[in-house]
């Protein structure tokens, strides 16, 4: 796998059993953090006040028998058999299987979709569409919009929960690490010290994050494993030392038993016992970063033998201790030998560490994967690694996050309340994660929808059971991830929604090609020297900001360049194919338009690299157009008219290893030449969706590839007209590159609703305040950027 460009496709060779094992050992650290620091608190908050421990042993047996059964049903069969096999292109995660569905059914909101996106080498399909059948459940999704609103609704639940995670997973994995220093402090001393320093280790957690996990990533695989040895070895004591015949709570009917004689109580606490498969969502979240076969192999062979050992191990100690007056001793400190107390005290400390640290990760990737599904307010992002694909941080979240799980620490100040809230949000995602691969059954493997249902009914059940079982404990925190969720669901819809409608309103107020080209005609209409960067939304057509710029200032660019950055549902789009570049015009207007495509896992380039790829891109371009018009087959597309010329779209490639600084322009065009793939696409490309839809159907795509000379043809190299075009990009790019950006304020037309005025005269621009700009999102410099402000009524 090559770092630099991100992960390509799954190769079709297995890997050799050297690299799944070496896989395997680095997974333990990023992916098993969280789930295997579990012990430290599920006992502790299963006996939290609603039942109690007995002489009989029936409880103890019980929530044994839950735990054994809920890790192996959960974590093993649903997600390491089922779950683990609906990659996207090897990635993991809610948005992979949004993805996935978006591909196979037309139910995406997003509304620049073109029919070029499905040439690219990661928009891969089950089979191909035209021998599929369309299912009832695809008929119904594609039919009606409001399923299709219902079904990204429910992916925004995820993510929010998912958010809500990072929030509480810190809190209560460093909080039940430290508080093993109650057996060494008195009663008096335990409230003055394990809150300071849970809040410390926390502030410097989040305080460590801007300088990326790279640089001391390769700990946290060892202390991970020297963790899970650590468990098992004090699992193994405990069995043998107390009690040889725990083995017997493992029988299914101890659970029943257990319920028959807690009933109520048995019943709510069901919210701690499913704290035991808290960070199995990492195991299909992180599966971009390792393989099937080595997530499988590190889970089974030792993760999984590694928690029962210390769940059983627990229940051992505890079978025979009935002495036990609060909750607070029904922890996992409480069977560890005083003799090497301290030394388990640490290392728990570490794993607790590496566990939070996996989660902030992981929801910086989520929030980062909402933004390019417009579902999320701009914010900063920075990639940490140079070498290290995928590895980000994100200023905004960051500070914010240290700040709640400071709050949630501090102001519960127990394991219960915050078992109770990290629960909600575990099962949550994990109930989301099972209806989204209900549908990828049906949709991507094309299997009976009784099976789907069936997969579906099955374990929606069991999490549905610990769902409620952790609700009715709203009161005792279950209250948190439900208030963030709302506040962040409103936020996300609010941006979301309005963002679409930003997008229809530039659509239908969007200026013709004839404008454009009659601009040179115009009395007072000058050409500035340099590069001109037009920033838009659409995919085809002038935007509004444009002529606005006009109609003020009569003077625009040498160079015209119309750039839309769009996102595609696919994880990674790989350099070679990321830009589609086209005409705008004549070739003597200078005016093209570049659609610049990443995938939900991609990081946006800085500037300096995308200014000298892009230009490189044009200059290449202009080459290959010529090119192409020499030919005898494009004879006919000379008579095109210009609508019909802008668009067609080229796929020009890229390469980011190319010298960031000062180079010949005349030999990039040499070198680029060589590794171009020409895509001549229908004028359905640009298209709305809704016309593209019509037009992929009264028809078959009109694409054909061909592979470019090494070097440029003698006849492009001989044409004045060529050599005058790439001489005037070059005294261009010398001359200096200015970005164009609109700077939009949005109001709701007059006789608006007033729920609608309260989310976009309200809340829309509360947030388009005090979020990023567009500038820093697509990391514009200052100096050479130029706002023009538009005025959307929606």
């Amino acid at each position: 796998m090559d770092l630099e460009f991100g992960r390509g496709l799954r190769s079709p060779k297995r890997d050799s059993w050297k690299t799944t094992l070496l896989l395997a050992y680095q997974s333990l650290g990023v992916v098993y953090g969280d789930l295997s620091i579990s012990p430290l608190y599920v006992y502790k908050s299963t006996f939290a006040e609603d039942i109690q421990h007995s002489e009989t042993n029936e409880e103890i047996f019980g929530v044994l028998s839950f735990v054994f059964w809920t890790l192996t049903l959960i974590p093993l069969v649903k997600y390491v058999s089922v779950v683990l096999r609906a990659d996207d292109n090897g990635e993991g995660g809610t948005f992979a299987l949004y993805s996935l569905i978006c591909r196979h059914a037309n139910v995406s909101l997003l509304p620049n979709r073109q029919i070029a996106d499905e040439e690219l080498s990661t928009y891969k399909l089950e089979c191909p569409p035209e021998i599929t059948d369309k299912s009832r459940i695809k008929v119904w999704l594609e039919r009606h919009r409001k399923l299709r609103v219902a079904l990204l609704v429910m992916v925004m639940i995820g993510t929010c929960m998912v958010i809500g995670d990072g929030v509480l997973t810190p809190a209560i994995s460093v909080f039940s690490a430290v508080s093993g220093l109650e057996f060494s402090l008195s009663k008096d001393h335990r409230e003055y010290a394990v809150i300071p320093i849970t809040c410390v280790i926390l502030a410097f957690l989040f305080a460590l994050q801007h300088y990326g996990t790279h640089r001391v990533g390769f700990l946290f695989a060892p202390i991970v494993l020297a963790w899970l040895f650590c468990m098992s070895a004090l699992g193994l004591y405990n069995i043998i030392h107390w009690n040889p015949q725990i083995y017997q709570a493992l029988n299914p009917s101890y659970m029943f038993k257990f319920l028959k004689k807690t009933r109520k109580y048995g019943w709510m606490s069901l919210g701690g016992i499913l704290l035991c498969m808290t960070g199995s969502e990492a195991m299909f979240a992180d599966l971009g970063h390792f393989s099937y076969s080595a997530i499988q192999l590190a889970f089974t062979c030792l993760v999984y033998p590694a928690l029962i050992l210390a769940y059983m191990g627990q229940a051992a100690y505890l079978s025979k201790h009935h002495d036990f007056y609060s909750s607070s001793q029904v922890g996992f400190y409480i069977a560890v030998p005083d003799k090497i107390r301290w030394p388990v005290l640490i290392l728990a400390i570490l794993a607790s560490v590496v566990g939070s640290q996996a989660i902030i990760s992981g929801t910086f990737s989520i929030i980062n994967q909402s933004l390019s599904l417009s579902c999320f307010p701009r914010v900063k992002v920075v990639h940490t690694s140079e070498k290290i694909h995928g590895q980000i941080y994100i200023p905004e979240i960051n500070w914010l996050l240290m700040i709640l799980c400071i709050a949630v620490t501090v102001g519960f100040r127990d394991t219960k309340h915050m078992g109770n809230a990290s629960g909600l949000a575990v099962i949550t995602v994990m109930l989301v994660t099972t209806f989204l691969t209900s549908l990828v059954i049906v949709l991507c493997w094309h299997r009976p929808p009784l099976l789907a249902l069936a997969f579906l009914l099955f374990f929606g059940s069991i999490e549905a059971l610990y769902f409620s079982a952790s609700l009715i404990k709203f009161l005792e925190g279950a209250w948190l991830p439900i208030l963030l969720a709302l506040i962040l669901m409103a936020v996300m819809l609010i941006w979301h929604y309005t963002t679409i409608k930003k997008y229809e309103f530039d659509l239908h107020n969007k200026v013709t090609l004839e404008w454009l080209l009659a601009l040179g005609d115009r009395l007072g209409m000058v050409r500035v020297p340099g590069i001109g960067l037009v920033y838009t939304d659409l995919t085809s057509g002038v935007p509004a900001n444009f002529s606005r710029f006009v109609t003020n200032l009569p003077a625009f660019h040498q160079v015209l360049v119309f750039v839309c950055v769009k996102s595609v549902p696919v994880p990674y789009v790989f350099p070679a194919e990321r830009y589609l570049i086209g005409r705008v015009g004549p070739p003597g207007h200078r005016s093209y338009r570049c659609i610049v495509r990443y995938g939900y896992r991609d990081v946006h380039q800085d500037v300096d690299s995308f200014e000298t790829e892009l230009v490189e891109t044009l200059a290449t371009f202009i080459t290959l157009d010529a090119s192409y018009r020499c030919s005898e087959a494009s004879e006919r597309e000379l008579e095109l008219d210009p609508g019909e010329q802008e668009r067609r779209l080229t796929v020009i490639a890229s390469n980011p290893l190319r010298r960031r600084a000062s180079y010949d322009l005349q030999d990039s065009v040499q070198h680029s030449a060589a590794s171009t793939v020409e895509v001549r696409a229908t004028a359905a490309d640009s298209l709305s969706p809704r016309d593209a839809e019509i037009s992929s159907a009264a028809g078959p795509k009109q694409v054909r590839f061909f592979i470019d000379s090494h070097v440029v043809s003698p006849e492009a190299a001989e044409n004045k007209q060529v050599a005058d075009e790439l001489e005037a990009l070059a005294a261009a790019r010398e001359a200096g590159t200015a970005f164009i950006l609109g700077h939009s304020h949005v109001q709701c037309k007059p006789g608006s609703s007033v729920l609608k005025r309260l989310a976009v005269d309200v809340g829309y621009n509360f947030l388009r305040r005090n979020c990023r700009g567009p500038d820093v999102a697509l990391r514009v410099p200052p100096a050479s950027l130029l706002e023009v402000g538009m005025v959307y009524v929606l």
